[in-house]
């Protein structure tokens, strides 16, 4: 007999409903036996695996806190419909919110730590719902803690250090000290902080306690690795934002370091810029979809300062390794905006017999001037030939630079009717020429047949609405819920398992023991 919870929720939910969905198909999903090696050998969990497992689908796809989805699993019959554990008449009640935080601490220690989100694919593919085109993109994901000023870090970084020294090694690195400040308030001192004076004289003195500790510690052997890793967080704080005055003072430096550090709570957060003129801090999620299923076929979280190029390896390892999981036939294509157009994206793609459809921008060159496609480039007689008729051997690039070689017009131009609208440089117009210079001119003349103009715009925003499908939920979406790279990877993962989930719900995927996955007739 089906208990009230079951029969009313089997009888009003849509069927392409997520919780009916997972009542239906969560014992294939996930058996307890897929998580058997996360547990002791001996002993039984209280919670079943199935059913955290379940539970943490859902709260990835609202957006939701544990002590939130700890909530709805009881009180809501939905979310028990979904995990299978029925009304309140002799069912579980709920479970301790610290469950969810165990099985998730349990999957990122694990060797298969992303095993929903395989689960949720290989479904997609048994049904023959993964092809063989990818499109690429990648979004902003806002860090879980407060972006730190310099004096915030010098100080928190010193605290840390201080914290994990041990009494013992505490009160050797103390003695060092020479500011007065304890140390023992995360707060910043009280100065007048509209005195400039008072301002250096803060960073100066605490810089200088930094260094004191670096000095003391240098040359010490057998560190324990929390004390190592304190003391290089420190050591690139103090590097990252300072500079010496003329007067000997340390003051913090006009200039944002490339690789800056912008928190001690969270050291492998970057500050970011997704466009030109919008900036971020924390990470990047980067996605690959089938562009026909709209499933998601991999996840990669980078710091924010990391360009969208590098990860695309990682990202389409199913269609470039002998040994890849996709065994749709066809012509494999990857699509992608101009973030993905480099030189290196392309030689990859090329070299894996992958159709590039990445967007590769059009050359430019300052102030409206002629740009590079003006010149014609014959790499076959290693010639530029500007657009007065004017010829130039290309010379070799020294070194292993992001350049190949260099043609210099030098004095030709000095002459030439064309120079107004080519060159402001005394020295004459200068053409560089990449390592990639072939792939990318014979990208943007491909680019410029309709055909492949109308596929691009057919394909590619379709990225565009799953990454909207990603963070529609500020908490856990767009506003990381973790903090360090590997467990905000793990979390975004375990999102895309979900929104991949709620697809397969949506295109009436299910199974059977003898057809396996398949869909359902319409």
């Amino acid at each position: 007999m089906l208990d009230p919870v079951t029969r009313f929720c089997g009888e009003t939910l849509p069927g392409n409903s997520i919780f009916g969905f997972l009542h239906e198909h969560r014992e294939t999903l996930f058996p307890d036996s897929m998580f058997t090696d996360l547990f002791a050998a001996v002993g039984r969990r209280s919670v079943p695996p199935s059913v955290v497992a379940t539970v943490m689908v859902l709260q990835r796809l609202e957006g939701l806190s544990d002590r939130e989805a700890v909530d709805r699993f009881t009180f809501d019959a939905r979310w028990r419909y979904a995990a299978g554990v029925g009304g309140w008449d002799g069912g579980r009640a709920g479970f301790a919110h610290t469950v969810l935080v165990d099985m998730r601490e349990r999957l990122r220690r694990s060797r298969q730590p992303d095993r929903i989100f395989e689960v949720a694919l290989a479904a997609a593919r048994a049904a023959g719902l993964v092809g063989r085109r990818r499109v690429l993109d990648s979004t902003p994901l806002y860090d879980a803690v407060a972006t730190m000023d310099t004096i915030t870090l010098i100080r928190s970084a010193i605290r840390g250090l201080l914290t994990v020294a041990g009494n013992g090694l505490a009160g050797r690195l103390r003695a060092v000290l020479g500011s007065g400040d304890e140390y023992a308030a995360a707060g910043k001192p009280v100065i007048d902080w509209d005195d400039p004076a008072a301002r250096e004289a803060l960073v100066d003195s605490r810089a200088r306690d930094g260094y004191a500790l670096l000095a003391a510690l240098d040359g010490v052997k057998d560190l324990p690795a929390p004390v190592g890793e304190a003391t290089r967080l420190l050591a690139t704080v103090l590097g990252q934002d300072l500079e010496t005055g003329p007067d000997g003072t340390l003051r913090i430096a006009r200039k944002v370091a490339p690789d800056r550090v912008i928190s001690t709570v969270d050291p492998q957060a970057r500050h970011g810029h997704k466009t030109n003129h919008r900036g971020f801090d924390g990470y990047k999620g980067h996605i690959a979809v089938d562009p026909d299923s709209e499933v998601i076929t991999a996840t990669a979280v980078t710091p924010g300062n990391t360009g969208d190029a590098e990860p695309v390896a990682g990202l389409i390892t199913d269609l470039t390794s002998p040994a890849g999981t996709s065994p749709a036939e066809g012509t494999a294509a990857v699509y992608g905006d101009a973030a993905y157009g480099a030189g290196e994206v392309l030689h990859h793609l090329d070299t894996a017999a992958i159709t590039a459809m990445t967007k590769v921008q059009p050359p430019s060159a300052p102030a409206g001037k002629y740009p590079k496609d003006r010149f014609d480039i014959d790499l076959n007689a290693n010639t530029v030939t500007c657009p007065n008729g004017t010829t130039i051997r290309i010379r070799p690039a020294r070194g292993q630079g992001r350049h190949a070689g260099r043609a210099d017009f030098g004095r030709a131009c000095t002459t030439c009717p064309l120079q107004p609208g080519c060159t402001d440089s005394k020295t004459g117009r200068s053409i560089t020429i990449g390592h990639h210079e072939a792939r990318l001119t014979a990208a943007r003349t491909r680019q410029q047949d309709p055909d492949w103009q109308a596929d691009y715009r057919a394909t590619r925003p379709k990225v565009e609405r799953k990454i909207a499908h990603l963070m529609r939920h500020r908490h856990g979406g767009r506003r990381a819920r973790m903090r360090g790279l590997l467990r905000t990877a793990a979390d975004f993962n375990l999102l895309a398992a979900a929104t991949n989930l709620a697809r397969l719900a949506t295109l009436s995927l299910t199974h059977t023991t003898r057809s396996g996955w398949t869909l359902k007739p319409a």
